[in-house]
């Protein structure tokens, strides 16, 4: 696993045909400007796509490599949406997640690196899952780059102009990349997940693991408008050895049918203390929801 030791946040403003980049540095709301971290939402920007498109840039997608076993009607199914394996894999997170959700009973689909695709989160509500995982980068963007007031979540797929045109062209989506990666990717927003995504959930317990995930509740409440129970995710900033080891504690305590939401993430806060570098702290979504065990939002 490769920590990331200095980052960069940068906020990119795009105009499909001919782009241009002006960067900003995200200044925290704490007034602290984001420089490093795990899932930093570095180089996003906000596709600005003119009506003729004149693009000659082609998609690649790769084939699904997830662990999918047959299906069965029975059975509590999980997933865990790995889109950072490629560049930083964490078989020991797998593992150690894995087990508590198939200690508690899940069947466990494990997305990996390519496999996390716009295609897949458009679809994720039609698998069935009661829970899911993101262990994917996420961070802040405003139409106003000096405003930023929306929270984007990053895909696997390589950005092309002439992929997913109407998701652009409605501002669902829009391109990310990062410091460490020269690679432009897509990534999805809250009107995304009420627009796009097909069906709906059924009462599906959402973990989130990026950066900023809940500094504003835009995703949180898509994700409850689109049948989700809760949303549990961090405010800030966050590392990656610091939110490896923290979301894996989580799961075993949300697993533990004695605890409500509100008790599993005040113990994980109490063991794991806020983010050392960012003081980033968890949240659950919404607030009914933290008298709760896991069962009773699930079933």
């Amino acid at each position: 696993m490769h920590a990331l030791s200095e980052m960069k946040c940068t906020i990119i403003k795009g105009i499909i045909n001919q782009l241009s980049i002006f960067g900003t540095r995200h200044e925290t709301s704490r007034g602290k400007p984001d420089t490093k971290g795990l899932f930093l939402f570095t180089k996003l920007a906000l596709v600005v796509v003119t009506i003729t498109i004149t693009a000659t840039f082609g998609m690649t997608i790769s084939g699904c490599n997830c662990n999918v076993s047959p299906d069965s009607s029975q059975q509590l199914k999980a997933a865990i949406i790995d889109q950072l394996f490629i560049l930083q894999p964490n078989e020991e997170f797998i593992t150690r997640t894995s087990r508590a959700l198939e200690d508690y009973g899940f069947r466990v689909d494990i997305w990996k690196g390519d496999a996390v695709t716009v295609d897949l989160h458009k679809k994720l509500p039609t698998h069935g899952y009661k829970l899911i995982i993101f262990r994917s980068h996420s961070g802040l963007l405003g139409v106003d780059p000096r405003i930023m007031n929306r929270t984007w979540l990053f895909t696997a797929e390589e950005y092309s102009k002439t992929s997913h045109v109407f998701e652009q062209l409605t501002d669902q989506i829009t391109y990310a990349g990062t410091d460490y990666d020269d690679s432009w990717l897509f990534a999805v927003s809250a009107k995304f997940i009420t627009q796009s995504m097909e069906a709906e959930f059924d009462k599906t317990a959402i973990i989130m693991m990026g950066c900023d995930a809940f500094h504003f509740t835009d995703l949180a409440e898509a994700f409850i408008q689109k049948g989700a129970s809760t949303y549990i995710a961090w405010d800030f900033s966050v590392l990656i050895d610091y939110v490896d080891r923290a979301a894996p504690l989580l799961v075993e305590k949300l697993c533990n049918e004695t605890l409500t939401v509100k008790q599993a993430v005040t113990q994980t806060m109490q063991e794991m203390k806020p983010d050392p570098e960012y003081g980033s702290v968890l949240h659950y979504f919404p607030e009914r929801t933290g008298d709760s065990n896991l069962n009773q939002l699930i079933k």
